[in-house]
């Protein structure tokens, strides 16, 4: 497949092997009418520093249940069973007070659409600094230098007066550069990012995908992106698992996974692609503005 070998021009760095988050045989109970539902059966995942993870599946594989749960994000009543490690911190163990402290400041979420997770009624100043101050306790005028500085990092045009506009001034595509610079605002180890891309024509899709992989690069920070896309994956990740049915099927190195699959079913996903491989999004992305 054309694009995975362009993507591998990027070889896999396993010098930082230190892992920041392990989600070890996670399970995930949610309420119904007959009692609760089992969606997660056991899953598995380690992320490291300045790598991006690929979490690849269908709709309704578990993948974006499993970023909730890293956030203690789940439904009232939801259960769950396993581990959730970011450092030497147990996220499922924490009381609601101290994971508030951790959401946001040590571990962040972007989600797929930017127009319902901004505020439509509040400017984008108002929304980074509010985080800023919260978390870091900032002044006003600290956390408004702070919030410029990072709408420049994202490449928001005028960040200085970007921070008086509100979310349905900007592009679909700045709304959501806008949201990582919110979720990078107190500099957290991890960001989860949920199907990113999947409101975005292919251009400006590219252009966030670039976007996430310079910030991985540059802040070492720790993706888990999340998508039915496996051509963003073979674009952008450095490791890939697959979900399918609440369980991950396979696991490994992009290159592995998608070049030689072991699982029948990553198989059956990397089939579905256009022109097996040759489709919008699978071009190698580099880290680049």
């Amino acid at each position: 497949m054309s694009s995975v070998d362009d993507a591998m021009d990027n070889p896999m760095d396993t010098t930082n092997d230190v892992n920041v988050l392990d989600i070890r045989r996670l399970t995930v109970d949610l309420p119904s009418a007959g009692g609760h539902n089992r969606i997660l059966h056991g899953v598995d995942l380690a992320l490291r520093p300045g790598r991006i993870h690929g979490l690849a599946g269908e709709s309704g594989s578990g993948k974006t249940m499993t970023g909730l749960a890293a956030l203690g994000l789940l439904p009232h009543g939801a259960r769950t069973t396993g581990e959730i490690r970011l450092g030497d911190t147990e996220l499922l163990a924490l009381t609601p007070k101290r994971l508030n402290a951790v959401r946001g400041r040590e571990i962040s979420m972007v989600f797929q659409d930017p127009s319902s997770s901004l505020h439509p009624m509040l400017s984008i100043g108002r929304q980074l600094t509010d985080h800023l101050r919260h978390h870091l306790r900032l002044d006003r005028k600290a956390a408004r230098e702070r919030a410029a500085d990072l709408l420049a990092q994202v490449r928001i045009p005028g960040p200085l007066e970007a921070l008086g506009r509100y979310p349905h001034q900007f592009s679909g595509g700045m709304r959501q550069r806008i949201a990582i610079a919110i979720a990078l605002a107190c500099e957290p180890k991890v960001l989860i990012a949920d199907e990113p891309t999947t409101a975005l024509d292919v251009t400006v899709q590219a252009g966030v995908l670039r976007l996430l992989r310079r910030l991985c690069d540059e802040l070492d920070l720790a993706v888990l992106l999340v998508t039915h896309d496996l051509g963003v994956m073979s674009a952008i990740a450095d490791e890939v698992s697959v979900m399918r049915d609440g369980l991950v099927v396979e696991n490994g190195a992009r290159s592995q996974v998608l070049t030689e699959p072991r699982h029948p079913y990553t198989r059956t996903l990397l089939d579905a692609l256009p022109g097996a491989g040759s489709g919008p999004g699978t071009e190698t992305v580099r880290s680049t503005p």
